[in-house]
């Protein structure tokens, strides 16, 4: 595991953090209490531990107050918390990881992808998408191995893979003569009934046959059944696939995160995309 979750209990206040050493970052993804004891506690660890970003999901009201910590804004997430949003606040402790070499490209891929026309029709020549079950754990890993040189998590492990449907996270995927050749999975986040879609895969040769839309689609229809309406992703920012296969099921774009993490084959930025499937 690259990652480990944390719970910091003080008087004053408790956070639920991440120190993810393999992104070099530290992320909160829930707090409570004294804003300003938490967030210097919080930098300190990052210090200790050689973080290059701090990451705080906060609540909307929160963000004058982080501003005023020297944090800026740089994502968003519509009703994240139990309908109340989050916002992604960052905190840069080197200047190298704040410098965005590639904005220019990610710039002209977000605005070709916002200017293109929608496309709602979901459909594919190939048998329709799986629900995966523990015993296609194996083949999952070997697609995420053959698609992605490094990733923020450990997703190339199928004991990894197993964990994480254990704890909940859903998976589909599509094949073709017994391999699978596209998959994407949902995090759901039970206590403030979201998503994330992540782990989005799909093997070079099948990427232009509309497979990741009809993936998407599906863990969508099962999020509703499981009563969760708040879907996000993080896309990455030089994929023009990923971010066109979001906007095209109406997913609204929400900021981008600057070299937020290890991902294909180098650090890269994330594009937020945000949808309420409580309108489907």
């Amino acid at each position: 595991m690259t990652q480990e979750m944390i719970r910091l209990k003080r008087r004053h206040f408790h956070a639920y953090y991440w120190e993810d050493h393999l992104n070099k970052r530290l992320r909160i993804d829930d707090y409570l209490g004294d804003i300003k004891k938490m967030e210097a506690e919080i930098w300190a660890i990052a210090k200790n531990i050689n973080a290059e970003k701090i990451i705080i999901k906060c609540r909307q009201k929160d963000i004058c107050l982080l501003l005023g910590l020297g944090y800026i804004l740089e994502g968003w997430i519509d009703h994240y918390f139990h309908g109340d949003d989050a916002v992604f606040m960052v905190k840069y402790l080197h200047s190298e990881r704040k410098e965005n070499e590639n904005w220019n490209k990610e710039e002209e891929i977000l605005n070709e992808v916002l200017q293109s026309k929608s496309k709602k029709t979901v459909r594919t020549k190939y048998a329709k998408a799986r629900k995966a079950s523990y015993s296609d754990c194996e083949r999952l890993a070997n697609l995420y191995k053959k698609t992605f040189k490094v990733y923020p998590v450990p997703i190339h492990n199928p004991f990894y893979i197993k964990e994480e449907m254990e704890g909940g996270t859903i998976y589909y995927y599509i094949e073709e003569n017994g391999e699978i050749i596209s998959a994407a999975s949902a995090e759901i986040n039970n206590k403030y009934k979201n998503a994330e879609l992540t782990d989005c895969a799909t093997m070079p040769e099948y990427r232009k046959d509309g497979l990741m839309k009809v993936l998407l689609s599906e863990l969508e229809k099962e999020l509703c059944n499981e009563g969760v309406f708040t879907s996000y992703s993080l896309a990455r920012a030089l994929s023009y696939g990923m971010n066109k296969a979001f906007f095209q099921l109406d997913y609204q774009y929400r900021g981008r995160l600057t070299k937020n993490c290890y991902i294909y084959d180098k650090l890269e930025s994330m594009n937020v995309w945000v949808k309420d499937l409580s309108f489907q």
